[in-house]
């Protein structure tokens, strides 16, 4: 239909769209980053580090800088490899990397110490993969917050996901726009959020 509009070629069934892997089986859509995110592990040298099974050390609490930023350019490649990453196929590292973004003007060796951390983390489930299949295919969405748990930082932090077909269609991890004055507040400004993604 689109050849009569433009000038077009048939290459076939795509496998590979803006770095992620497309796997099609009868029941089943499949979309993997393995192989972009071994060349960013590559790429920074974390390739050969051990991995590491969480993806954020709770023990280790990320705070501002208190002296001279460090590594500025590269942190902030890391951070933009692993934002994209985030948003194609790993929800599981959203709130991490979000955390981890706030500090690109300013950061430490605290904040390389969390950033190789989720790169290791992501050598460990480098074959992490998002699964669609056929059922169910209802829409089902989850959202959380917190209140206040920084207290250098008054917005509260919350997050989102949808799954359709046994495979998470839509997430998100961000600090919340507003302060809200309390948990049930900064609950509601999620789920308006949520309700608003769902739109």
């Amino acid at each position: 239909m689109l050849k009569q509009y433009f000038d077009m070629k048939n290459m076939g069934i795509a496998d590979i769209i803006l770095g992620i892997k497309i796997y099609k089986t009868s029941g089943e859509l499949v979309l993997s980053q393995s192989h972009y995110i071994e060349d960013v592990l590559r790429k920074f040298d974390v390739f050969d580090s051990p991995p590491i099974k969480s993806p954020m050390n709770m023990n280790h609490r990320i705070d501002k800088n208190r002296g001279a930023p460090v590594f500025q350019e590269r942190y902030t490649q890391v951070i933009c490899s692993l934002m994209y990453i985030t948003n194609c196929t790993r929800p599981d590292i959203a709130y991490p990397v979000n955390k981890l973004a706030m500090f690109t003007r300013n950061l430490g060796n605290d904040h390389w110490k969390t950033l190789n951390w989720i790169l290791r983390h992501l050598k460990y489930s480098l074959t992490y993969r998002l699964h669609y299949s056929i059922y169910p295919s209802v829409l089902e969405g989850y959202n959380d917050a917190n209140w206040i748990s920084d207290i250098e930082n008054t917005k509260s932090t919350s997050g989102y996901v949808f799954t359709i077909g046994g495979g998470v269609l839509s997430w998100k991890s961000s600090k919340q726009t507003c302060i809200a004055r309390c948990t049930m507040k900064s609950e509601f400004i999620i789920l308006d959020n949520a309700g608003e993604e769902v739109e």
